[in-house]
Order: C-alpha cells, then structure tokens, then sequence
C-alpha cells in the first residue's frame, strides 16, 4: 500500500504550524489552565482575574514558570496535529473516490473530522494529561515528563479520555466551518478572475480571519465540556513538588460537574471563557495561518525526497 503523500503534506503542515503557535501563545494557555483550574467558593479565589496568574508568576520571580511543561505541550501538539491532519485529509479523499462525489457535504464533513479527532485523543491522551498537570502545578514545581506519568497508574494517564473523545466536536465544528468558509471565499475569487488562471490561495489575512471565526464558535459551543477537562487533568493542588509521589484522588466528570455547581453556579461552567477563546483563536488561527503558507513547500520537499 503506497504512502498517501497529500496527506502527508497536510499533516506535516498542520504539526509544524501547531509547533510554532503553541510556543508563541505557551504563557498564555499556562495562565488559563490555571484559572480555569481553581474551584473556590465566592471570595475565597485564589485567582479572580486572568492577570492575578501573571502576576503571581511576576511577584515570585517564576515567570520562566509560565513555560513549564512546553517540551510536554509541544511534543503533544506536534503528534495530535499530525495525526489529526493525515486522518482528516485521508479520510477525506477516501471518501470522495468512494463516493464519487466532486464535494463533502456538511454532515460527511462533520463525520470525517470527528472520526480523525477520536484517532488523535486516543493517540495523544497521555501526553494531554500530562502536560495539563504540568501546567497546572505550583510556580517551580514541575514535574518531568516521565515523573508525571508514572506518578499514578496507567489508566490515569488516560484521565480525561471521555471528555476528549466528546470534544472531538470542537475541532469537527472548527475545521468544517472554516472548511465551507474557504471554498466559498476561493469559490468567489476563482468567479472573479479570468478563465484560465491558476486557483486563487488564501492570503495569510484571510486564513487567520476565517481560523479565528471558526474556533470562536466552537469554543462556544463546547466550553463547559472544556472546563471539566481541565480540572480532572490538573495537578492536585496540594502538591507542591515538596512531598514523595502519592496517589492522586480520583476525579470523576460529575464530581466535577457538582463542584462548579455548588460553589461556582452555572457561571462557572463559563469561567475563562473569555481567556479561552483569546487562547485557542490565536492560536488556531496562527496554525492554519502557518499551514496555509507552508502547505505547498511541504509538498514540493515530499516529493523531491521521495
């Protein structure tokens, strides 16, 4: 079975543009797990405001603290974007030469980057817990990579797997509205020139605009799903780096769903909304920006080391 070099070139893309975003945004995304981490009653928050992360960070003199778990993260990002990418594009083409069909509907779309999605957290998941615990840890206190994932048992390094699984609408509901918003702004450029000439590209404006509208509606759409993934990945609060390794309590989605409840209200199933869509619209944005660009050098390198 020959390799499926589009697809390569797509996913190769798409890894090295989540590389590149997720090390220019890293600080920020730090700050937001944080805050979204902390559950207190009313006037017993540690953090009341995004910028107190910040500021702490600042006032202990741990600001290089705000890259703890960067290596985690980017390795993480790297593998989920690639997988992600090479399915999506696979199962794409797969289906259009089964189907026979010139375009992918709405609901096929929906389908095949929610299949892709599945794919990648599975794939990724550990990594995914480990780099949000820490993320999540205390200023200075991080733990490495290994340290983390053998802290507890196999299984909680999947910590969060269901959650992730449900979340797989959100890069499905991304990357479909981006997907129908392209082909209707290259539709309309394409109608525009003159017959003959070469296939109008997103300019790098136009493909940050669009990635930043599409994830803005699926942050939306998906945050509560998001905020509960947080706090049953993040590190126990307790823990200051101080102490020899034990067995973390186990967190379950409706202890946390009854937590935010009764200490936070149905607000707090929207607490960080506002830093999570900052976050995650930058840096998607930045990443098909990125994958736009380098699409079409990824692919003439593919082919000349083949």
């Amino acid at each position: 079975m020959s390799l499926d070099l589009e697809s390569i070139s797509e996913a190769s893309s798409g890894a090295i543009g989540a590389l590149v975003s997720t090390t220019i945004l890293y600080p920020l995304d730090t700050c937001k797990a944080k805050y979204q981490a902390e559950v207190r009653a009313h006037g017993q928050q540690k953090y009341r405001n995004l910028s107190d992360v910040l500021w702490e960070a600042i006032s202990t003199r741990q600001v290089l603290s705000l890259y703890q778990g960067l290596g985690t993260k980017n390795l993480q990002s790297f593998i989920a974007q690639f997988v992600y990418f090479y399915g999506y594009s696979y199962f794409k083409r797969l289906y259009l030469e089964r189907s026979g069909s010139k375009s992918i509907g709405t609901k096929a779309n929906l389908l095949i980057a929610a299949t892709a999605g599945a794919c990648t957290a599975i794939t990724t998941q550990p990594l995914d817990t480990a780099s949000s615990r820490m993320q999540t840890s205390a200023f200075g206190k991080s733990k490495g990579l290994w340290l983390t994932l053998t802290e507890g048992s196999w299984s909680e390094a999947f910590d969060g797997l269901g959650i992730s699984l449900l979340l797989t609408s959100n890069p499905a509901i991304q990357y479909t509205v981006f997907d129908q918003l392209k082909q209707r702004l290259l539709k309309r450029k394409q109608n525009k020139a003159e017959k003959g000439s070469s296939p109008e590209a997103l300019s790098a404006f136009s493909a940050f605009v669009l990635g930043a509208v599409s994830k803005s509606i699926a942050t939306v759409l998906t945050y509560p799903a998001i905020r509960c993934k947080v706090m049953i990945q993040a590190a126990d609060s307790s823990d200051d780096g101080t102490k020899k390794p034990t067995r973390r309590p186990h967190k379950t989605l409706s202890g946390v769903i009854y937590a935010i409840w009764k200490k936070e209200g149905v607000l707090g199933f929207f607490k960080g909304l506002h830093a999570q869509i900052l976050k995650t619209v930058l840096s998607s944005a930045l990443l098909l920006m990125i994958k736009e660009k380098i699409t079409a050098t990824t692919w003439v390198l593919i082919l000349a080391v083949r």
